[in-house]
């Protein structure tokens, strides 16, 4: 299997704690959740949504530790027994993470417009040349 980093898509969802979108999860104290409802590995920026998938794609726990490399075997281990546990709420908290990051992925993305592209041109070029 070849080990490299998942591709990350921002999954902001409204929630609070460990309710979202009706799937309720009960965190253990090495799991946390932010204000929209983002579980990550506590101490870590590592989504509980990227080491399920990556678990469900064929990842061992020894695999994740060389892709994710500030997670400790041990830590790997207790989320994916947390996740084979809670098997149906995590499922149904992934399938809303994943229509969210779907969903997010399929509006466009506002950029500036022509008329500000422009003026930042003009403004770079001015303090360039003064």
């Amino acid at each position: 299997m070849k080990l490299s980093h998942p591709s990350r898509l921002p999954a902001a969802r409204r929630a609070c704690g460990t309710v979202n979108s009706g799937v309720i999860l009960t965190l253990p104290d090495f799991l946390r959740s932010d204000a929209y409802g983002e579980i990550f590995l506590a101490g870590h920026r590592i989504t509980f949504y990227h080491l399920i998938t990556d678990y469900q794609a064929g990842y061992t726990s020894e695999e994740l530790v060389v892709v994710y490399p500030t997670l400790s075997l041990a830590q790997a281990e207790k989320v994916i027994a947390f996740f084979l546990e809670n098997k149906l709420e995590v499922e149904r908290y992934l399938e809303v993470t994943r229509a969210e990051i779907e969903r997010q992925a399929s509006v466009p993305q506002q950029g500036p417009s022509m008329p500000e592209l422009k003026g930042r041109l003009e403004a770079k070029r001015h303090s360039e040349s003064a």
